[in-house]
Formats: structure tokens, sequence, C-alpha cells
């Protein structure tokens, strides 16, 4: 039999952990969620960075789509322009942005999980354990956004109004003499609805993907897996959760992405202009690209759990109390 395992996950107090993985800190330890945090900045930052030219076609669709007429043209005519250096503009907002967002949307979610888990307790924890998934993502995601929001702000302008700044440096001074502080938290709250249902999305579906994946895809438990089977099994369910996350956000995606273009509009005006039609527009080029970007963090977060011999709990069970409580125990 296996050991149970509390709802969220944590090992229970006395429980003697496998010796050939002995974790290098305590679940739920102030260096677990440090650790957890360093992953998220990797995990978004880098993988974030290294889109930013298929982000920036992006935003230009988005935004002029008279000008730019599909991926592949607007590639091009942004090479034409800009040279293949043009392709790179953002770039650090952008780093620095989804750094920030990575260490808070994946340490805070790692804290809420806990928190919520033991506020619920232990058989609610399991039973609801989507809704939980939901909640601490929800939550972490609510602060994630607050940090990415002044990046997001330059980003946008930097890759979306010809001659207004190149870079960072240029860009942040002249907004706040230009705008003051508001400019940078303009786009919070287009930000919010867009990202919020995309993270609770992510993890949420993340979460329950690999649960089924190691019950009914998987031949074996996650127990027997090797790491680099285990990783393989992150990144499947990372895509899948990927596909999805681009189809929930797309619509709020077109919204910021005008919205930060256009001075004093506001996002129900936008959403008006757009129409049903407009705000799915450039969604195969978001499949695509949120897709990879999200099976890719997935990866890159659980690889460095793994390098840092961090505990990871197994996917959820039943609790032996509930089993009790249903009778399902022999």
């Amino acid at each position: 039999m296996r050991h149970h395992t509390h709802g969220c996950g944590a090992p229970r107090p006395g429980q003697v952990p496998n010796a050939e993985s002995a974790d290098s800190c305590e679940f739920g330890s102030g260096k677990y969620y440090a650790l957890c945090g360093f992953g998220g900045i990797l995990s978004c930052g880098i993988t974030h960075t290294a889109v930013v030219p298929l982000d920036l076609v992006k935003c230009r669709l988005q935004v002029d789509p008279a000008k730019y007429k599909s991926i592949f043209n607007g590639f091009s005519v942004t090479i034409r322009e800009d040279g293949v250096r043009g392709l790179a503009k953002g770039w650090a907002p952008t780093f620095i942005g989804y750094s920030m967002q990575g260490l808070c949307k994946f340490g805070f979610y790692e804290v809420f999980k806990i928190l919520y888990g033991d506020l619920l307790g232990e058989e609610n924890a399991y039973l609801w354990r989507t809704s939980l998934y939901l909640a601490a993502s929800a939550s972490a995601e609510f602060f994630a956004d607050i940090a990415l929001a002044p990046m997001e702000a330059c980003k946008v302008r930097i890759q979306t109004q010809p001659g207004y700044a190149n870079t960072l440096r240029e860009c942040a001074p002249k907004m706040y003499a230009e705008e003051g502080l508001w400019a940078f938290y303009k786009g919070v709250v287009p930000l919010w609805m867009r990202q919020i249902p995309y993270t609770m999305m992510k993890f949420a579906c993340f979460e329950r993907t690999v649960e089924l994946l190691y019950k009914y895809v998987v031949p074996k438990p996650r127990s027997e897996c090797s790491k680099p089977e285990q990783l393989v099994v992150t990144f499947v369910a990372g895509y899948i959760a990927g596909v999805f996350c681009a189809i929930v956000s797309h619509p709020a995606d077109s919204v910021v992405s005008v919205l930060n273009k256009e001075k004093g509009s506001t996002a129900a005006q936008v959403l008006k202009k757009l129409g049903p039609k407009g705000v799915w527009k450039g969604l195969v080029a978001r499949i695509i690209m949120i897709g990879t970007l999200t099976a890719l963090q997935w990866f890159i977060y659980d690889s460095v759990k793994v390098y840092f011999r961090l505990p990871r709990p197994p996917p959820p069970e039943m609790p032996e109390s509930l089993k009790k409580k249903l009778g399902l125990t022999e």
C-alpha cells in the first residue's frame, strides 16, 4: 500500500521519505517556496523572452491588421523595416516583467495551494481539488499581474508604437513623464481579465491532466517512473493545458493589445469595435505559441524541482478516512 498524503500532497509528519530521492528541503518550508519561485522566474522569464519575435508579430497583427496581414507577412514586413534585430524589440521588459510574474505566479501558487488545502482539511481538499487549484492559481495570478503590469505596458508601447522608444531605458522614463505612474497600471484590469482565466486553466488543467495521464495513459505508477519519464508527462500535460489556456484567454488578449495602443479607449469600447469575430483573430498563432510556451514552462519548472531535489508529492489519492466513509476500503 502506498503511504497516504495530505490532500495537498504534503507528507504526514513522521513519514519516512523514500531513501533514494532524499529531498533537499521540507515541503512547504521557506526554502521550498524560494526554490519554487526561482523555478517560476526561469520558466516564465526564459520562455516568454524566447518567443518575443512571435509575440511582437502577434501584437502587431492585432493592432494593425491592415499592415500586417498574417504571421508570415508580419515577420517579413518587420524584418524588411527593422532588420532581424527588430524582431527582438521589447525583450528587456519581457524578460524582467515575466520573471517577476513567474516568481509570484509559481511561488504564490504553491503557498496558496497549501494554505487553502489546510483550511479545507484533508478530505475536502481531495474532493474539491479542482476548485482548490483554481482558487490558488487565481490568487497567485492576482499578485503576479501587479508585478507584471508596468513591464507589459512598456513592452506593448515599444512593439506597437513605431518611433516611440526602442529600449526599456528609453521607454519607461518617457511614459512616466508623459502620463505619470498610472500609465504603467492602466492595463492591470484587462491583464487580470486575460491572465487570471489563463492561469486558472493553466494550473487546474495541468494538475488534472497529469493525474489522468498517470491513471490511464502511463503504464506504471509515478513512483516507478524515472525522472526523464516524469518530465515527458509534465511536457505533454503542459501542452494540453496550453491549448485550453489559449482559447480561454484569447479574446481578452486581443483587447489588451488594442487598449495599450490606443490612448483613452475602454475595454468595453474595444470589445464592441472588434466584434465577435475580431476577438478571435490570430488564435491559431496563439495556440501554437501558448501551447509550446505552457509545455516548456511546466517542463522548466519541474526540471528545477527535480534538479534541486524538491519534494514532489505524487498525484492526489483519496485519503483513507474518506475511503472508509464511502465504504471503499476492504
